[in-house]
């Protein structure tokens, strides 16, 4: 059985507790690996690397509904139930920032949202991800976050 989505270190409602990802790492950058038998014994660490379904988990987590994500992306409906469904396969990086920001998801979710969608995590030592990490932790909207990417003559999300 698959976990919930995100990079916890625990699962606060089963007790469980999950392996960082630098020591599953560690585990396959061994020469001797087996990785029939790492996918056998690690199965409750992976992720689901669908985006649709982990947008979907985020809505069910922070009790959104899918008009939510239409409204926070500002973006077509027809457009957001593709992303949903998995039928839009190649969102843009600031695309999944603007949802991230409207529906105040946290740093962790979003970087996982990143990654899931094959996009790179934001990286603190860029000016402009450095904003962008300090606003989703300060639970800041799109528009407070565009505000200060401005003010520090970054480029806004678009």
């Amino acid at each position: 059985m698959k976990r919930r989505f995100g990079p916890r270190q625990s699962d606060h409602e089963t007790g469980d507790t999950m392996l960082r990802t630098d020591d599953l790492t560690a585990i396959l950058k061994d020469k001797h690996a087996d990785i029939d038998r790492y996918f056998e014994r690690y199965e409750g660490e992976l992720l689901e690397a669908d985006l649709g379904k982990y947008l979907c988990t985020l809505l069910e987590k922070h009790g959104l509904q899918k008009k939510d994500l239409i409204f926070a992306s500002g973006r077509e409906r027809s457009y957001c139930y593709q992303l949903l469904n998995g039928t839009r396969r190649n969102p843009s990086r600031d695309m999944l920032l603007a949802i991230a920001l409207g529906l105040h998801f946290t740093c962790d979710e979003t970087q996982t949202m990143l990654r899931i969608a094959g996009l790179s995590p934001l990286f603190p030592r860029i000016r402009r991800d450095a904003v962008i990490l300090q606003q989703l932790a300060a639970g800041k909207s799109l528009y407070e976050c565009n505000d200060r990417l401005a003010a520090c003559g970054e480029a806004m999300i678009g």
